[in-house]
């Protein structure tokens, strides 16, 4: 049975996403996530990939450039803290050519309290992912 870290990373990378070079995949996410985990991998080939969190529309965006040469022996692996903001997203490019897909899988790690009764929005309105 695995606890803690070892099983967030274990039901993150279950949820892994295709992403061909040259491609962008999104994640937004909920105010009440305090932080996510990010895990990106490939099947044995380079990895080179650009990691964004961009935190509401009028903030600059954090900017992490990852490069591998080996996606299966060194993936690379995240915990990303985020602000309680509206409108946080994690954005991911492939930045390798169309015959270097990476396997991405983004998800909330830590979560925090929210107020209900002082925000005027609706909470249900936003997925966790």
């Amino acid at each position: 049975m695995q606890d803690g870290l070892a099983a967030s990373i274990a039901s993150v990378v279950s949820k892994s996403e295709v992403i061909q070079g040259g491609s962008v995949r999104t994640w937004s996410f909920n105010p009440v996530v305090q932080s996510v985990a990010v895990i990106i991998k490939t099947d044995g080939r380079p990895l080179n990939s650009r990691i964004e969190l961009l935190m509401g529309p009028n903030n600059s965006k954090q900017v992490v450039e990852i490069y591998t040469e080996d996606g299966v022996d060194r993936p690379f692996f995240a915990i990303v803290e985020t602000r309680e903001a509206v409108g946080s997203v994690i954005r991911i490019k492939n930045t390798a050519p169309l015959e270097f897909p990476v396997y991405a899988s983004v998800a909330p790690y830590t979560l925090g309290e929210y107020d209900f009764v002082s925000d005027s929005y609706n909470l249900n309105e936003w997925p966790m992912l």
